[in-house]
């Protein structure tokens, strides 16, 4: 860290104008229009990252309070009093919304008599999509987000939390973490790749024709004669249809998990302040609405996040979260739809494996290395699961 610049901390957004934050959050621009763009720019446009999202999580009660997610975001800033970078930063007292599960490493750290939690977590809460993780501006001065992990580090010592946690970094902070000491991590996605292709049809006949006809018959009986989908963003969408999705987010994250993260009062706010970067899919039948998936817009992908029902119905999951979304990418000439968190079952619809990557730095010296060894024994499964499935493929064999 250089002398001019200063780092701290705060515990809300709303300390932090938002054109500040979006331009070391987003730097080159591109949150102006979520219209396609050229893909050569360089960084790409993260919704996740904004000022608004954050601030949605926070104004919502999504984070803070009782949620096990403190807020404690870092800002650097230049000798003029300039943000120059910054980090979505959170104290955490459990390891629930992070999709990079560390349940063994906290059962192995406290059978030894340690304290886990709290935790430091760089990450956009609930939301497995990959992105820039040390948030610098395009225009900040050498040593900056050398600053951004220092402040990390003294943000971890400062309040004796047992870790610090980034998840879902891109592949440059990855490289530059890992050279600054930290762990990394391996998993696996399941994304769709656009070709080029023209339309649905255009991308169906890139498949084997056993996996094409399959495709068809969950459409079809997916929505039979009856159902129909409505694709709403922007002004299209209306308190009624926010209504009727959390239904189904609530439905689902009960059945699924016990606690569902987002409120309603999130909702409301992401479609006060960032509808247009909001795709929601709704199955209708009749006027009743009965399954939904929101989706968020970047720059050169489709993001899809959550999903609900409230009647049973084969393949609506399949159609709702997965063709549709490839549909809508096609359509909009955006490079790939990113479905979430795990999933083999994408394989077959045609979404790809891909590496995801996280960065971990523990205080404990022995933990560390204890940590090592056993990411030493993970990444070459993982890189062997991707392998494995790259194989399983459903593409033609002279695509």
């Amino acid at each position: 860290m250089t002398a001019a610049l200063t780092v701290r901390s705060i515990v809300s957004l709303a300390e932090v104008p938002a054109a500040a934050w979006d331009a070391c959050a987003n730097p080159t621009a591109l949150a102006a229009s979520p219209a396609p763009v050229d893909r050569s720019a360089g960084e790409r446009f993260n919704p996740f990252l904004t000022h608004a999202f954050l601030k949605a999580l926070e104004d919502s009660g999504s984070v803070g309070g009782r949620s096990g997610w403190a807020p404690a975001h870092l800002l650097v800033e230049d000798a003029a009093g300039r943000l120059v970078a910054a980090s979505a930063s959170y104290f955490k007292s459990h390891s629930q919304g992070e999709y990079v599960f560390d349940h063994a490493w906290a059962d192995a750290f406290q059978r030894a008599g340690g304290s886990y939690y709290p935790k430091l977590q760089i990450a956009a809460p609930f939301t497995p999509v990959t992105g820039r993780r040390l948030l610098v501006a395009t225009e900040a001065p050498p040593g900056a987000a050398e600053a951004l992990v220092a402040g990390w580090r003294a943000l971890r010592e400062a309040v004796e939390a047992s870790s610090i946690h980034v998840t879902f970094s891109d592949p440059a902070d990855t490289e530059r973490l890992r050279q600054s000491g930290f762990l990394v991590r391996a998993g696996e996605q399941f994304h769709f790749i656009n070709e080029g292709y023209r339309d649905f049809d255009d991308f169906l006949a890139a498949l084997a024709s056993r996996k094409r006809k399959a495709i068809k018959r969950e459409r079809r009986e997916a929505l039979g004669e009856n159902i129909e989908v409505d694709l709403l963003t922007g002004a299209d969408i209306k308190a009624e249809h926010w209504d009727a999705f959390f239904a189904f987010y609530m439905d689902t994250g009960s059945r699924k998990w016990g606690r569902p993260y987002l409120t309603r009062a999130f909702f409301a706010r992401i479609g006060a302040t960032m509808a247009d970067r909001v795709l929601l899919v709704m199955a209708r039948q009749g006027r009743k609405y009965i399954a939904g998936a929101i989706n968020f817009i970047g720059d050169d992908a489709l993001y899809g996040r959550n999903w609900g029902a409230i009647v049973e119905r084969p393949f609506l999951h399949f159609e709702i979260c997965y063709y549709q979304a490839i549909e809508f990418a096609i359509r909009r000439g955006l490079g790939r739809v990113e479905a979430g968190a795990q999933g083999e079952h994408k394989l077959s619809r045609g979404y790809r494996p891909v590496a995801t990557y996280s960065a971990h730095e523990f205080a404990d010296a022995r933990f560390q290395r204890a940590v090592a060894d056993y990411l030493a024994r993970e990444r070459p499964a993982v890189a062997e699961a991707i392998e494995d499935y790259a194989e399983r493929l459903p593409f033609r064999h002279d695509d």
